[in-house]
């Protein structure tokens, strides 16, 4: 299964547009997606889905991973979306509200191997979240607030306190299943305070990375989920008194009165690797 969770920064953009994605391929994002869903009216999917195709099979991404986010299971285009997204120069394909894993395993069906990043957007995805990353194929959970909020008929609250369930719910299911897991959107892209806090929070809660909507949102949110330099010099300093402890014949260290072991270890070298 493909690794996703080096993924910092995964910016959606409408696929019928030419100069937003030409202006992608420049952007520092480590994702694209390619919507074929929200962003696109009914009377324009089929050429939307031409321009995804080609914009993809055309490249110039510079090591970014392109995804192409397909209309919903039920709907008059799923189907061809899903064969779209096989084609040369996708790294995935994502499909909004997958609500269970009867769903997810009919999508990874259709999608002929590509791996699947399943949008958990309703009550009952929530509910089934580790059901749904469990599902072979599945290669990450991906938030979808809005469409939740809606759902759960919840109030707007900029530290998202009504949804901090259904957001740990997903990254619970994602560690569990071994891939990886993206917080939603933040749509107040004029104000880089509240996109700073909310993906300061989404790091903290375990996501591996944010999906964004606009270009302004890429450059803080790499910053946010990259470790920044006080973690890095940390980390380093917690692997040295763990192996000067290891050749005195201790299992255990003590780093400015905090004890070290093995798992403290293992969570320094994950956080280097990202880095790297």
């Amino acid at each position: 299964m493909i690794d996703l969770s080096p993924l910092r920064s995964v910016l959606y953009l409408p696929a019928n547009r030419p100069s937003a994605i030409a202006r992608a391929r420049t952007l520092p994002a480590d994702a694209v997606i390619l919507d074929l869903e929200d962003a696109v009216q009914p009377d324009a999917k089929a050429a939307a889905r031409a321009a995804a195709v080609a914009a993809a099979q055309y490249g110039g991404w510079d090591g970014k991973r392109l995804f192409l986010r397909a209309n919903g299971i039920g709907t008059p285009w799923h189907a061809a979306d899903l064969a779209a997204a096989q084609g040369a120069g996708f790294a995935g394909v994502v499909v909004p509200k997958v609500d269970t894993a009867a769903q997810a395993q009919a999508v990874v069906a259709g999608a002929g191997g590509r791996p699947v990043l399943a949008m958990i957007e309703t009550p009952a995805a929530v509910l089934g979240a580790a059901a749904i990353a469990a599902v072979p194929g599945i290669a990450a959970l991906v938030a979808g607030m809005a469409d939740l909020a809606k759902a759960l008929q919840c109030g707007a609250d900029p530290e998202r306190r009504p949804l901090l369930y259904s957001l740990s719910a997903i990254v619970l299911a994602a560690r569990a299943a071994g891939i990886a897991c993206f917080d939603g959107v933040c749509t107040e892209y004029r104000n880089e305070t509240a996109f700073l806090a909310e993906a300061a929070q989404g790091r903290l809660l375990g996501f591996d990375g944010k999906t964004l909507i606009h270009p302004s949102q890429v450059a803080p949110c790499n910053r946010v989920f990259s470790p920044s330099p006080a973690e890095l010099e940390h980390a380093h300093a917690q692997i040295a008194a763990y192996e000067a402890a290891l050749a005195q014949g201790r299992g255990v260290a003590t780093l400015d009165g905090q004890m070290i072991e093995v798992l403290h270890v293992e969570q320094a070298r994950r956080l280097l690797a990202r880095a790297g």
